[in-house]
This record gives structure tokens, sequence and C-alpha cells, in this order.
């Protein structure tokens, strides 16, 4: 068994090998040779991830086993659809530099919490920032959007938000 102490030495080693001892060296790890087409370059990033398994450890089950399925849809179907985002997990930190200034959002369990105040939505505070209705999701660079590809122009100052529906007031305020 390798150990971690060893590991930079066999990296290391695999660039001066010959293709020839790559290609043994794939047969001892992998238990199968490899294809006559495989490049130099695959069979050692090929080694040097087998080698970092037998000291770290592979993929996990679920890892596996999400693989196998992607797969199967990839043959099935001819392709895969695209992930779905995952939820923004409460404690997240978005950061974004609109006019100069920068702004901070964190997320929480009931909102999202910008220059003191928890809002509702993502877009509310975007809304707020730039002070037109933008999504916050593409603001923050969380999603690609079609149509706009640049914010826009900032019409002033952002407007207080009210502090009972947290919604910009109306009007002029001060």
């Amino acid at each position: 068994m390798l150990r971690k102490n060893q590991l930079h030495t066999e990296l290391s080693n695999l660039q001066g090998m010959s293709l020839e001892a790559l290609r043994a060296q794939w047969t001892k790890l992998f238990k199968l040779e490899p294809g006559p087409w495989i490049s130099r370059d695959v069979l050692i990033r090929g080694l040097a991830w087998k080698l970092q398994e037998a000291v770290f450890g592979g993929i996990s089950k679920t890892a596996a086993r999400r693989m196998a399925q992607l797969s199967a849809e990839l043959i099935d179907h001819g392709a895969i659809k695209p992930a779905q985002a995952n939820a923004l997990k409460p404690g997240t930190r978005l950061v974004r530099e609109w006019q100069g200034r920068v702004h901070e959002v964190v997320i929480t369990q009931g909102g999202f919490i910008w220059s003191g105040s928890t809002y509702g939505s993502l877009s509310q505070v975007a809304r707020l920032i730039t002070g037109t209705r933008w999504s916050g999701p593409r603001f923050f660079g969380l999603t690609e959007g079609g149509g706009r590809t640049e914010l826009p122009p900032n019409p002033g100052p952002p407007r207080r938000p009210d502090k009972a529906s947290g919604r910009p007031r109306s009007g002029l305020s001060s």
C-alpha cells in the first residue's frame, strides 16, 4: 500500500516513464490493458488518479451511482439534462460590486440580509441596489440569463426600504 509521503515521488516518476512502462503500470493498477489509442498524457493522468485513490480513497458510492445514472441517460437519450441549481444554504455570502461599492448578502433560513435588513428575496435586494427591476440570482451571478447581457445603467442611489414591507418607498426619500 502506498503511503502519503511516497505519493509525491510516485507522481513525479510518472513524467519520466517510457510509454511502455506507463502502459505496464496501467495494466498493473487497473487490471486491464489500456487501449492502443490512449495517449501518454491520458495514461499519466489516469495513473496519477489511481495512485491518489490508493492513498486518499476513491469516489463515494453515491457519486459512483450518480455517474452510472448519467451514463445510462447519455446512452439512452444521447444527452444529459442540465442539473438543477442547488438551493442556497444558510450562511452563504454573496458578494457583488455595483457602481464602485461592494455589496454583501448573507443567506439565512428566513431570507437575505443586506445592509442590516432582512429581505424575502434576492431580487428585492438587487432592485434596491440597482434601482431597477433585476433578477437577484442573475445580478449575483448565480444563473446565466437570457436577454440582457449587461446590467442596466445606474439610475441613481437606491431608495431606502419601507421598514414595514421591505419595499422601496414611493416618491422621494431623504
